[in-house]
């Protein structure tokens, strides 16, 4: 699962792992300036000229009351011209993975806003709507009022000159958090508290150096935070670790990679996951991966598959997405299997030309941009799994796998 992760360090809390708070609004609405001031330094570049943010611009931040955030700014939804579409669609892309939604709303027709403002209700995401204040006490509240009448919304007047309604904003945000944002945990039931955990980590090619990825680094510490007691081994070891135990550990978290070799030595009384699995139940839908993983024993040589990956790393030998998987699906399936393979934010809106989509783990982007995707692949009848359970299905360990406390 190397080729799905980046490299963090202990200190760091990940970007997936930050409440996403989205500046959304026309051209020149003030969603720079109001960000600039909400965060109390200048992030995004202000000007007169409209258009000016053209890429989504983010920033983490430790805001309190909030914790970990990471504030986006993004580009005019009533951009204009080929340049205009293309900037309107990564506003969409940051609108998928947006937890907390800040509508700014402009002088003029607010057909485009209400669009906006559906679009997040409708994929339950809290909106908070404003208007800013300007120069002009009475033009915003005349805009406030028409807010209040087009969209059902009672509208927040801010100056980002002023500073002026930047306390209540901070408020509506904390009470929109508890519906928007609630820190899952990795290995749910799987362990308890002075449970022994085995990890099997195979530091490989695709491996940063001195380093490790990004989903063993989250693993090691919520089992820590558990009071688990954590050892971790490389795949070559995993004999000797074993039998250097006093007894056999509750769990064995492997890499999916080397599914099939620790799945024959592993005690019977230890349940057996991998980083991939658990993410599947962290990060997406893991009930909708497990049943379309069923979908891998339809496939035939004239199928297609589209193997999405979050990172947009340059690939290293024997990369698991664009070398392994494809490979292991053509030697079951026959060399004429059509793998496509897209990375980062790069997943299309019609997938119906695919029987199947393999999704990484998903380590780099949050569980409702995860889940975004799956509901995109489900609401178009298209199956999609993701690395893990894909290679225990073809490692035919899929019913011997733990998920989230149930095998």
């Amino acid at each position: 699962m190397k080729s799905e992760t980046r490299a963090v360090t202990l200190q760091e809390t990940p970007s997936a792992n930050r409440i996403h708070i989205g500046f959304f609004g026309k051209r020149n609405s003030g969603k720079s300036s109001l960000l600039n001031a909400f965060a109390g330094q200048r992030v995004s570049i202000v000007s007169d000229q409209a258009g000016t943010t053209t890429d989504p611009v983010s920033k983490p931040m430790e805001i309190h009351g909030l914790g970990p955030c990471i504030l986006m700014d993004t580009a005019g939804f009533d951009d204009e011209g080929i340049l205009g579409q293309q900037r309107v669609e990564k506003t969409r892309q940051a609108a998928e993975k947006t937890e907390i939604a800040l509508l700014l709303c402009g002088e003029g027709d607010l057909a485009a806003e209400k669009h906006w403002y559906q679009f997040f209700r409708g994929r339950q995401t809290p909106v908070i709507v404003t208007v800013s204040k300007g120069d002009d006490r009475e033009k915003a509240q005349a805009l406030a009022d028409r807010v209040k009448e087009e969209l059902g919304e009672q509208a927040l007047i801010v100056s980002a000159r002023e500073r002026s309604g930047l306390d209540e904003l901070r408020e509506r945000l904390l009470r929109a958090l508890p519906e928007a944002w609630e820190p899952a945990d990795i290995t749910g039931t799987l362990v308890s508290e002075g449970d022994m955990v085995l990890l099997v980590m195979p530091q490989d090619i695709q491996a940063p150096a001195g380093r490790l990825i990004l989903p063993q680094v989250q693993t090691i510490r919520e089992l820590l935070d558990k009071k688990c007691m954590t050892v971790c081994v490389t795949a070559d070891h995993l004999a000797k670790a074993l039998q250097a135990l006093k007894e056999p550990p509750a769990l064995i978290i492997t890499d999916s990679q080397v599914f099939p070799a620790v799945y024959r030595q592993k005690p019977k009384d230890s349940l057996l996951t991998s980083f991939s699995v658990l993410f599947a139940a962290y990060k997406g839908d893991v009930e909708y991966y497990i049943q379309s993983a069923r979908q891998l024993g339809a496939l035939r040589e004239d199928s297609s598959v589209l193997i999405a990956e979050c990172c947009t790393h340059a690939p290293l030998a024997e990369d698991i997405g664009r070398v392994k998987l494809p490979r292991m699906l053509r030697e079951r399936c026959g060399s004429g299997l059509r793998v496509d393979m897209v990375s980062g934010m790069d997943f299309p809106d019609d997938l119906t030309g695919y029987d199947l989509i393999i999704q990484c783990g998903g380590c780099m982007f949050n569980r409702r941009y995860i889940l975004s995707r799956t509901e995109r692949a489900r609401s178009q009848g298209v199956p999609m799994t993701n690395y893990g359970v894909a290679l225990a299905w073809l490692g035919g360990i899929l019913d011997q796998v733990a998920v989230r406390g149930k095998t």
